[in-house]
C-alpha cells in the first residue's frame, strides 16, 4: 500500500504532464535506496532530463531553479551548515539573508530535509533546485573531498594530532584500522581519483597543509580538501600505510607496497611508494586497472604508413620490436594493444612485467620480483625453456637482459620490449652501450617506435582559429590554414582537454639502416636515413593531429623535442 510520500509524489508527477500513468508507476516502483529519490529514479529510467524535470517541479511547488555555474556560495552560508548535513541531504548552502539560509537541492520530494537543515543551521531554510551532478561538484569544490569524515574526526577529537613529527609515532595502529571516519576519508580520496580518471594520487605533507594532488591526463591538479586536514595528516598517512601492509613505525626509509581495492565492480591495483620528507612522509599512489577494456591497435591513432608497418612488425615470426619514450608516455598501453591484436589460440605468449599493469586473458604473465632474484633477465632465460612464440619484456634495463632478448629473437621468437630513449633512432646506441654487439643489434631489431602522449582537446568547447605561421617554423606547407585551441567548459572541468592520445615515430630497420648500426654511426645519421624511408617524426605526427583538431599546437610543442 502506497504511503503519504508516494501519494504526494504521484500527484506532483501527474501535474508535470511529463509522464504517463505507467511511467509514474515505474518511477514509484524503482529502487530509491541509493538516496537519489524520485528525481534519481526519473533520470535512471530515462524518462526526462533532470534539469527539465526539476524546473517543472519547481513551477508546481514554488521552488526557484538555480544555475550553479553562475553563483558562488557566501562564506557565511558555508560556515552556517556543517559538512555532515551537506552530505546527508546532498544540498549546498548559498546565502544567508535576514537570518534565512538558502540552500540548493536536487530532491524536493524529501519532506524531512527542511526540518533537518533548520536544526543543523539553527535558522529558517528556503530551498532552490539544481541537478545532482552540479551540486556534487560544488560540494567537492567548496567543502573539499571527504569533508564530512574530517568534520566527524575533528568533533570527536580522537585524531587532533599535533603537526610535530615526533608526535606522529603516538598513533594507535589498531584504532586507525578500525576508525570508520579515517577509513571513509581515504576511500573517498581514492574513489574520487578513479571517478576523475586520475592515474596517480600524491599525498604531500607541507609545513602548514596536507596537499593532495591527482595526475589527470598527465597534468597535476590540486584536490579541494577541508582546511582542517593538516591536523589529521599523520592519521591519514598511517592509514594508507596500513592498507599497503607497510610498517607505520618506520618513517625514516622509503617503502613500497600495494593496495587492492574494488570500485564500481572493477578491481584496482594501487602501487604505493612512501618517501620521508621534512614534514612527514610523502606518499604516491599509482592506480592500475587490473582488468578492463584494452585499447585496440586501430584506436591508438597511427597514421596510415605507421599502421601498415606496425601490423607487419607484430605479425613477424621473429625479431625485436621496441617501444621507447619517457616514463608515462603510454608504452605499456601500446604493448598491450600489440598483444591483444595477436593473442590467438595458436600462439603462446609469455610476459615479464614489473608490475603487471593489466591482466590479459590467454597470456602467461609473470611478475618480476627483484627481492627474490626474479629479474627480467632470469625470467627471460626461463621463458626460452617454456616453448613461447611471443615474449614481452617490460623493460630492457641492462646488458644481460639485452643479450638474452637478442638471442631469443635470433632463435625464432618475436620479442616486444621498452627502452627509455628520446627518439626511435637512439635505441640502437642504447643497446650497444649496454654491451650488445652492433651486428647482433642490426640483425635482431626489426623496428623501433618512439611515442609521447598529448592531451586531446575537449570536443564540446574547442575553438577553430587561423594558424599564425609566424609563430611556428614548419618544414613543409601546413595541411590546413586553421588549428584548434582549448577553451574550457563544465565537461572538461575548465581545462579545455579530455583524455589523451599518442604521437608516434616508427623506424623500420632496412638494409641501409643495418649498415649504419653495424658501423656504429651516430643516431642522427640513422634518423636521417629513416626519414628517407618514410619515418615521420614525433613533431610531424603531432602537426598532422593538430591540423585535424585532435590536440593543440601548444601540446605538440610541449611534449616533442625542438630538434624533432
Amino acid at each position: 500500500m502506497a504511503g503519504p510520500a508516494d501519494a504526494f509524489a504521484t500527484l506532483i508527477l501527474k501535474k508535470t504532464g511529463l509522464f504517463t500513468e505507467l511511467q509514474i508507476a515505474q518511477v514509484l516502483a524503482a529502487d530509491r535506496s541509493d538516496g537519489t529519490g524520485v528525481p534519481g529514479a526519473v533520470v535512471r529510467l530515462g524518462l526526462a532530463r533532470e534539469d527539465v524535470f526539476l524546473k517543472k517541479i519547481g513551477e508546481i511547488l514554488g521552488f526557484p531553479y538555480t544555475e550553479l555555474a553562475d553563483v558562488k556560495p557566501t562564506d557565511e552560508a558555508i560556515t552556517r551548515l556543517p559538512a555532515r548535513a551537506v552530505y546527508q541531504y546532498n544540498v549546498l548552502p548559498l546565502t544567508v539573508e535576514n537570518g534565512v539560509l538558502t540552500v540548493v537541492s536536487c530532491d524536493p520530494f524529501n519532506t524531512g530535509m527542511t526540518d533537518g537543515l533548520r536544526l543543523a543551521s539553527q535558522c529558517p531554510v528556503v530551498v532552490t533546485l539544481s541537478p545532482r551532478e552540479e551540486i556534487d561538484k560544488a560540494i567537492r569544490k567548496y567543502y573539499g573531498v571527504g569533508a564530512d569524515a574530517i568534520e566527524k574526526m575533528i568533533e570527536e577529537g580522537r585524531y587532533a594530532v599535533d603537526t610535530d613529527i615526533a608526535s606522529i609515532s603516538k598513533i594507535d595502529v589498531n584504532e586507525i584500522g578500525a576508525e570508520a571516519s579515517i577509513v571513509k576519508f581515504v576511500n573517498q580520496i581514492i574513489a574520487e581519483a578513479d571517478r576523475q580518471g586520475a592515474t596517480d594520487i600524491h599525498v604531500e605533507p607541507m609545513e602548514d597543509e596536507l596537499r593532495i594532488r591527482y595526475r589527470i591526463d598527465g597534468m597535476l591538479h590540486k584536490v579541494d580538501v577541508p582546511p582542517q586536514l593538516n591536523r589529521l595528516k599523520a592519521a591519514i598517512i598511517s592509514r594508507i600505510k596500513v592498507m599497503a601492509n607497510l610498517d607505520i613505525a618506520e618513517k625514516r626509509l622509503p617503502m613500497d607496497g600495494r593496495i587492492g581495492v574494488r570500485l564500481n565492480n572493477d578491481d584496482i591495483d594501487i602501487r604505493v611508494s612512501t618517501m620521508p620528507t621534512a614534514y612527514g612522509e610523502s606518499i604516491s599512489l599509482r592506480l592500475l586497472q587490473k582488468a578492463g577494456n584494452f585499447v585496440k591497435l586501430h584506436d591508438l591513432g597511427f597514421n596510415t604508413f605507421d599502421y601498415e608497418h606496425v601490423v607487419k612488425l607484430i605479425n613477424r615470426p621473429n625479431g625485436i620490436f621496441l617501444v621507447t619514450g619517457p616514463t608515462g608516455s603510454g608504452k605499456s598501453t601500446t604493448l598491450y594493444a600489440f598483444l591483444h591484436e595477436i593473442n590467438k589460440m595458436q600462439v603462446r605468449i609469455l610476459t615479464a612485467e614489473d608490475p603487471i599493469e593489466y591482466e590479459m586473458p590467454g597470456i602467461n604473465q609473470v611478475l618480476v620480483r627483484q627481492d627474490i632474484g626474479l629479474t627480467f633477465a632470469r625470467a627471460l632465460r626461463a621463458f626460452l625453456r617454456q616453448d613461447p612464440d611471443i615474449i614481452m619484456v617490460g623493460e630492457i634495463r641492462d646488458g644481460e637482459t639485452a643479450e638474452i632478448a637478442i638471442n631469443a629473437s635470433l632463435t625464432g621468437h618475436l620479442v616486444f620490449s621498452t627502452l627509455h630513449t628520446n627518439d626511435a633512432a637512439g635505441a640502437f646506441a642504447r643497446l650497444i652501450d649496454m654491451g650488445a654487439e652492433p651486428f647482433l643489434v642490426a640483425s635482431a631489431v626489426a623496428g623501433v617506435m618512439a611515442q609521447r602522449l598529448v592531451r586531446r582537446l575537449c570536443p564540446k568547447c574547442k575553438l577553430e582559429i587561423p594558424l599564425d605561421m609566424k609563430w611556428y617554423d614548419l618544414p613543409y606547407p601546413p595541411a590546413s590554414p586553421n588549428v584548434w585551441v582549448p577553451q574550457g567548459c563544465e565537461a572538461c572541468t575548465k581545462t579545455g582537454y579530455r583524455g589523451r592520445g599518442g604521437l608516434f615515430e616508427l623506424l623500420v630497420v632496412s638494409e641501409d639502416i643495418e649498415s649504419l648500426i653495424i658501423g656504429r654511426r651516430a643516431s642522427s645519421e640513422i634518423r636521417e636515413a629513416a626519414i628517407k624511408h618514410g619515418l615521420k617524426t614525433l613533431r610531424e605526427d603531432g602537426w598532422a593531429k593538430a591540423f585535424r583538431g585532435m590536440t593543440s599546437v601548444e601540446e605538440i610543442m610541449r611534449v616533442t623535442e625542438e630538434s624533432a
